[in-house]
């Protein structure tokens, strides 16, 4: 099976690509049943995007000079949680789909799972000549196959500081284009340091700030190229939309800094199945189906960080781990000017 997990964040556009092999045919047992069983494959994955992509937009509760400018690359490892690679699917809930060995329900792989050997179903369809047919396939597996247990994102992050106490930032990652797949993201936030207001904030050790912050993640998978499925312009769109509320709380020493944050996140899912595709049975049986369907999923929940930063000149380099649904590591480097 060809799964072109390519790099960092472009997870978000592949997630349909493990199950392509078998999409003929289970497009075959009808929209609502392939949509069904697509927004259980595909919500753990866009959940952990949502998560990973909003790592590490702090690194300091305080905030830096009037004016200062920073520039920062930042990673992140997202860890899989063991419940969210398999979900139970049970098969009275499909109108067209049953387990080939008539069991009534067991556990199968999402896109960030594994199935330990091919579980096979049996498509029901209607043939215009012979009526009612059946078909087997083999339900999609997910990265899992390829043992990877965590999501990594990276990006660039740049602030400045307009007025005191303000930070204004930005995160990035260009578009990039490999193997049919092309990904990018894009974010803004904004950070008031409320310590700043006090009259005595140079003398306080510790620094309250808030945060709220934007991003966008954008995904395309050009399946023309490798769909087993007949028809033009077949692709998949994934975009996931995230907002981010913090409150920030840290030293405020020269050399070396811990910091603690709580914040919670919002975001909003949405991958589409675009194209035309003739779903065919090989011999007699064939109906041209366009843009088949659309999944949407809402990802929210609480986040906590802690974190350390040293500066070291005139960079800096903080690390932080973040407690949440989808947990996760971050390191990065700063450099202030």
């Amino acid at each position: 099976m060809k799964t072109p997990f390519l790099f960092l964040i472009t997870l978000a556009s592949v997630h349909f690509v493990t199950a392509q092999e078998n999409l003929n045919e289970l497009l075959a047992a009808g929209i609502d049943d392939t949509k069904q069983f697509s927004e259980r494959y595909i919500k753990p994955a866009n959940d952990g995007l949502a998560y990973g992509i909003n790592n590490n937009w702090s690194n300091s509760a305080k905030a830096p000079k009037r004016l200062g400018f920073s520039l920062s690359i930042i990673g992140n490892a997202t860890f899989i949680n063991d419940e969210d690679k398999k979900f139970i699917m049970t098969a009275s809930d499909y109108e067209n789909i049953r387990f080939k060995d008539g069991s009534a329900s067991k556990p199968v792989a999402t896109a960030l799972g594994h199935n330990d050997q091919d579980i096979i179903v049996e498509i029901t369809y209607d043939d215009p000549l012979f009526g009612e047919q059946t078909t087997d396939i083999v339900l999609p597996t997910g990265i899992g196959s390829a043992n990877i247990n965590l999501i990594p994102t990276v990006f660039l992050q740049g602030s400045f500081s307009p007025f005191k106490g303000t930070e204004v930032k930005a995160r990035y990652f260009p578009k990039i284009n490999q193997q049919d797949v092309e990904a990018g993201l894009f974010g803004f936030g904004l950070q008031q340091e409320f310590t700043s207001w006090l009259p005595s904030d140079k003398l306080f050790p510790v620094a309250v700030s808030g945060l709220i912050a934007y991003t966008q993640l954008n995904g395309t998978y050009d399946l023309v190229n490798t769909s087993t499925v007949e028809g033009e312009n077949q692709r998949v769109e994934t975009q996931t939309h995230t907002m981010l509320y913090q409150l920030l709380v840290g030293t405020n020493l020269k050399l070396f800094n811990v910091y603690g944050s709580v914040g919670y996140l919002d975001g909003k899912n949405k991958t589409d199945l675009l194209g035309t595709y003739r779903v065919s049975d090989g011999i007699l049986f064939s109906k041209e189906i366009v843009d088949p369907f659309s999944v949407e999923s809402d990802t929210s929940g609480i986040m906590g960080t802690l974190g350390a930063n040293v500066k070291l000149g005139f960079f800096s380099v903080n690390a932080a781990y973040t407690i949440a649904d989808f947990s996760s590591a971050s390191l990065g480097m700063t450099f202030g000017f």
